[in-house]
């Protein structure tokens, strides 16, 4: 992407790595290329309590690429949270990173969660999609922080509305989330309960799959075709690297005319991916229940949820999708699970496409758990009707990326391309923004004022542009929203979904600047000051990424 991240994580590469460093990643274990990935392990909530410790560590692979992970005290790396609403989560965690040798000390000012400075060992904890509370000790990442050698406790509540669907951990220290998150640092959190809504997944093995990208090898491995495209970076598959330039695929074994329930998560810190399942080079019908933890067509009040039938994802990083797949059949040759070149602009990372998993048919396939069946009716759901909800307010926002040396647009965003927001020249470092209309632009700083201030109860139209050669992925933290119109066309209301995560496409250089026209709810119970931003996380790192605060209803 650019200089930034780049250079702090040759710098954290400096003083992260430990001096015994083991080829098959020592304290963050990974699988060899090609192998058949493995579920994660699981945590399951005991009498409405999910408790656990969890120890932050890193160590580096035969590669020298820096790793993390969550590991508990009995060795679970990346845990899978099993929850149900209304849970209590309580996680007790520990920092057992190396202490910094100083890198990027900087002290937090105002209000404190955690340790007064920030440093390049620092981590916290965000559970991404989740709808709970912004609090110091909840889903805190402004000014929680938590440095080598300390512990900090989080605990909250899940609401007893959320929904049932497939939600994420990971670290959110601006500055290092991208580098923290390429290591592996991430894992899942099922939110339980999704055949009472989506009753045709019951009974149905169900495959968590986690898709994550790392730097990619140090050299090109005596590769110098340039019809080759190099990707920005590797991926893996439950942590199975898929590494350029041959794309080992991982391997996934499904059992003779069993369909499965795939629960897939995109945790790469920058990498899009694009996916299709391909039989023969045939893409085959994916049956989707939910998108980023929330059952397709469920919010309209009768809490039954709607199948969509559709032969590919856009999957941005952070986004989820959970489908039903059957295997191959008997005269099926070839059978796998790739993602698709992505058209990100010419300012963008490198996304070609690539085969991630062969699939292959046996009896040897892995016991896979199945979805419990329909226990009860559904409970009521966050953001039902938001659809019918009157909005109390319009806001415009939008992305820019501006050359450091570069004199910044007037606030009004009329003339915001006119200085240059495109590639840096030279290799030069550029700045990374998101605005609200007629404000000034503002790098993320913790300390900043809320560029947002709205009230408990609120439902609110926004419309997001692009003004960038790259495409961006809006992603807001406590709240999910609904997807009106992209580029000025309008989504058709019963084919409008919920997301927490949602790709805004970039501008080519002349016409109307892509957009999309999103609607916020605001009915819950969250309160406080939470962020939104850019989830391509160099750009987040870069400054992409602002507060909101929701005052309590008067």
């Amino acid at each position: 992407m650019r200089l930034f991240a780049g250079a702090l994580l040759a710098l954290l590469g400096v003083v992260l790595v430990p001096a015994a460093a083991m080829a098959d990643g020592g304290a963050c274990p990974r699988p060899a290329a090609g192998s058949e990935i493995a579920q994660p392990p699981d945590l399951t909530s005991v009498n409405g309590v999910l408790e656990t410790s969890l120890s932050y560590r890193t160590d580096t692979d035969d590669e020298g690429r820096t790793l993390y992970c969550f590991v508990t005290p009995d060795g679970k790396m990346s845990p899978t949270f099993h929850v149900l609403p209304g849970d209590r989560i309580l996680i007790h965690l520990t920092n057992a990173l190396p202490p910094s040798a100083g890198g990027m000390d900087m002290a937090i000012t105002g209000t404190v969660c955690g340790d007064t400075d920030q440093t390049d060992t620092s981590v916290n904890m965000h559970f991404h999609g989740m709808n709970v509370t912004p609090s110091c000790h909840g889903d805190e990442v402004i000014h929680t922080v938590v440095n080598a050698g300390s512990s900090f406790d989080y605990a909250f509540r899940i609401p007893p509305t959320e929904p049932p669907g497939l939600y994420w951990y990971h670290p959110h220290i601006h500055g290092i989330s991208s580098i923290e998150v390429q290591g592996g640092a991430s894992g899942l959190i099922e939110v339980e309960g999704i055949a009472n809504i989506q009753p045709a997944v019951s009974g149905l093995p169900q495959r968590y799959i986690v898709l994550r990208d790392e730097p990619r090898r140090g050299d090109l491995h005596g590769v110098s075709n340039p019809l080759i495209p190099v990707p920005g970076w590797d991926v893996s598959v439950n942590y199975v690297t898929v590494p350029f330039p041959k794309y080992t695929p991982a391997t996934i074994t499904m059992q003779s005319g069993q369909p499965e329930f795939w629960r897939v998560a995109n945790a790469a810190a920058n990498t899009i991916m694009d996916l299709r399942i391909k039989y023969d080079g045939v893409e085959q019908p994916l049956q989707i229940v939910g998108f980023d933890g929330v059952p397709t067509g469920s919010q309209d009040g009768t809490r039954q949820g709607v199948i969509v039938t559709q032969t590919g994802v856009l999957l941005p990083p952070a986004g989820r999708v959970e489908f039903v797949v059957a295997p191959p059949g008997a005269g099926v040759t070839s059978a796998v699970l790739e993602t698709e070149t992505i058209a990100g602009g010419p300012a963008s990372d490198s996304n070609p496409r690539r085969t991630l998993a062969n699939i292959l048919v046996g009896n040897g396939a892995p016991a896979l758990k199945k979805v419990p069946p329909r226990n009860g009716p559904p409970t009521k759901q966050l953001f039902e009707n938001l659809a019918d909800a009157k909005v109390t307010a319009r806001r415009h926002l939008y992305f820019i990326e501006i050359p450091s040396r570069a004199e910044l647009p007037p606030p009004s965003g009329a003339m915001a391309m006119a200085h240059g927001a495109s590639k840096a020249p030279g290799g030069e470092t550029v700045n990374f923004y998101i605005a609200v209309e007629g404000q000034p632009l503002q790098l993320f700083n913790p300390d900043n004022p809320p560029a947002i201030v709205t009230t408990r109860g609120a439902v609110e139209e926004w419309t997001i542009q692009n003004r960038s050669p790259e495409v961006h992925e809006f992603h807001i933290h406590q709240i999910h929203f609904l997807v009106e119109e992209v580029n000025g066309v309008p989504i058709p209301k019963d084919q409008q979904q919920f997301y927490d995560t949602y790709q805004v496409g970039f501008w080519k250089g002349r016409g109307r600047y892509p957009s999309i026209k999103v609607k916020m709810d605001f009915r819950g119970a969250v309160v406080g000051d939470f962020v939104y931003h850019c989830h391509i996380l160099d750009h987040e790192d870069g400054g992409m990424m602002a507060i909101i605060r929701v005052l309590p209803k008067t």
